[in-house]
């Protein structure tokens, strides 16, 4: 069993940077693969930004140059660094993990990029 929390979402402006954390309840190095997915209003959830346990990084298109993933080991956390947020990043966003052929997801966190 893998245990996702997520922290970090909130109010940003347009232009706008925020920082989302997701805490692992085993060691991130043990997992395939982490990532990050988000779910606007009406559309489905769509992958963000994940890596593999050997440091493989993607990213969606769409966030290529303004998002970067990153881990802490020795936090077992995983980070999402938005920088140059635009509203059509408003989403709640997941932290996902495979991990020993399961899928585990976190609870969400909601990100606003408004005016």
């Amino acid at each position: 069993q893998v245990q996702l929390v997520e922290s970090g979402g909130g109010l940003v402006q347009p232009g706008g940077s925020l920082r989302l954390s997701c805490a692992a309840s085993v060691s991130i190095l043990s997992i395939n693969t982490m990532n990050w997915y988000r779910q606007a209003p009406g559309k489905q959830r769509e992958l963000v930004a994940g890596v593999t346990s050997i440091g493989i990084i993607n990213y969606v298109d769409g966030v290529k140059g303004r998002f970067t993933i990153s881990r802490d080991s020795a936090k077992n956390t995983v980070y999402l660094q938005m920088n140059s947020l635009k509203p059509e990043d408003t989403a709640v966003y997941y932290c996902n993990a495979w991990h020993m052929s399961r899928s585990y997801w976190g609870q969400g966190t909601q990100v606003t990029v408004s005016s």
